[in-house]
């Protein structure tokens, strides 16, 4: 009984530890800059020309790499009704192979995007 208590409130403990820490260092720091004179644009990001906001890399990484897993899911089945490979093999080396595949193609995506 005491397990099923202790480790929600130990997650969400270290959950807050962590946030706590980021936030109040990142406090210290900025006041400390503050006190030196050093100037406040340090704070804010400048939207450059092959600036590509991190939000759309990791959705472009994350829509490539689902798709590349279905490929992957469809072409196992292939390979066990067509080929008659097991299952056992064949389902985690499509997978895992096109997932690698699919984050190399996101890769190059980005790269692609940031140049642009």
């Amino acid at each position: 009984m005491a397990a099923a208590i202790l480790i929600p409130v130990s997650f969400f403990l270290t959950i807050f530890a962590i946030l706590y820490l980021y936030f109040s260092t990142r406090n210290r720091e900025r006041l400390a800059l503050i006190e030196k004179g050093v100037d406040a644009n340090v704070f804010v990001r400048t939207k450059s020309p092959g600036y590509v906001p991190s939000w759309k890399i990791f959705l472009i990484n994350f829509a490539i790499l689902l798709i590349s897993v279905g490929v992957a899911i469809f072409l196992a089945a292939t390979l066990v009704e067509i080929l008659g490979v097991y299952e056992e093999v064949a389902y985690p080396g499509t997978i895992i192979t096109l997932a690698g595949v699919g984050l190399l193609a996101g890769y190059s995506v980005t790269k692609n995007l940031e140049k642009a």
